[in-house]
């Protein structure tokens, strides 16, 4: 099925990389790049369990997909000079705070190193005319504002994680203005997007896939942090952010380049309390507790992103309230009876049914 397409039909036969498809957004992206009529490459280490969005959904049929590390930058390089991809999506990462206390190196290798290899393979293969290097919200040195953070905020971060994600966007700013600042070069540039649900995520640690993981068990819900404030938004919103960057670095150039922060409404700004509340209500039944932190590990209290640069100049704005991105949610991981033609289907027809909101709030704005 292909679905409408929103992005002037820039993908519709491009060939397209995306590191890191075996993953929770790299899988979803994959999803609609194919829907689009790309020619997904898919590079990532292998999925971690069954239950993957990426195994259930049976993507290893349906792109190309290619086993390897991104620290290792020789094999890296074969990838782009064989496949000769014209847009690049770099979403291959250790992604989570708690594992970066418990393995600081890996985590630096991968998202430090791992980006330098990234870019380095793009700046080596002339095929590539757009790049766009995915980090996280986590990148920005946080004091605890009440106001969003702005892509000219400087770097930083407390943890491990967060440090890898910053020192990766001053990479990219370096090799933006070093080796892609003129106009025979790739456009490249950085996104960050706030904390991310939907189907098919069942990473440890990570509040939705905890939820889900309880209440299919029958199990209390356990909250680690119950009042840190985090923006939620549902898969499509940010990987709609980047697809509409993606078009527009392909065909306008370097007047795109640089950061983006894609992340959702202030409505959709809560507690990870009020969330869980939310998942319970929607699910229909179950319950949380509160267990109390232990060690010496550091998350923040209060983060989100001002995202008035990506609605002003890329016309991108999130559209799902927090009462359909649970509902698409839960929706996503009630799929054990389905096979794994239907689930894609059904991946795909959110896609569809993303759009058209999309589409009907868009006319409600030019009103």
């Amino acid at each position: 099925m292909v679905t409408e397409n929103i992005f002037n039909n820039i993908y519709n036969g491009k060939t397209v990389l995306v590191t890191g498809d075996t993953g929770f957004k790299g899988s979803w992206l994959a999803i609609w790049l194919l829907s689009l009529g790309a020619h997904v490459i898919g590079y990532a280490l292998k999925p971690k369990t069954g239950k993957d969005n990426y195994v259930i959904c049976d993507l290893g049929d349906k792109i190309t997909h290619i086993d390897g590390d991104i620290r290792d930058y020789r094999p890296l390089l074969k990838v782009f000079s064989k496949y000769k991809p014209e847009i690049v999506f770099h979403l291959a990462a250790q992604s989570l705070v708690l594992d970066s206390y418990k393995d600081p190196l890996f985590t630096y290798s991968t998202n430090v190193m791992g980006t330098v290899n990234l870019l380095e393979a793009v700046r080596h293969t002339p095929s590539v005319k757009a790049a766009i290097n995915v980090t996280s919200d986590k990148c920005y040195e946080n004091h605890e504002w009440i106001y969003g953070y702005r892509e000219i905020d400087p770097m930083g971060g407390k943890d491990p994680y967060s440090a890898s994600k910053g020192a990766a966007e001053i990479i990219a700013s370096s090799y933006l203005r070093s080796f892609f600042n003129q106009d025979h070069t790739a456009n490249i540039a950085s996104v960050r997007a706030g904390n991310v649900i939907g189907g098919g995520d069942w990473t440890d640690n990570r509040i939705f896939p905890d939820c889900m993981r309880a209440l299919i068990s029958g199990k209390s819900i356990i909250i680690r942090n119950p009042d840190a404030v985090r923006p939620w938004q549902h898969v499509l919103e940010p990987l709609c952010g980047y697809l509409t960057l993606g078009s527009l670095l392909y065909t306008a150039g370097k007047r795109y380049t640089g950061a983006w922060n894609f992340g959702p409404s202030s409505k959709n700004t809560i507690s990870v309390k009020r969330l869980v509340g939310e998942v319970v209500n929607q699910w229909g039944s179950g319950k949380y507790v509160v267990e109390n932190k232990t060690g010496d590990t550091q998350e923040a209290n209060l983060l989100h992103l001002d995202i008035s640069k990506a609605v002003n100049r890329l016309k991108w704005f999130p559209v799902l309230d927090l009462e359909h991105t649970i509902k698409f949610s839960i929706d996503e991981y009630r799929v054990d009876d389905l096979s794994s033609e239907e689930i894609f289907n059904q991946r795909t027809a959110h896609i569809k049914e993303y759009i058209e909101l999309r589409k009907k709030l868009n006319g409600k704005q030019n009103a």
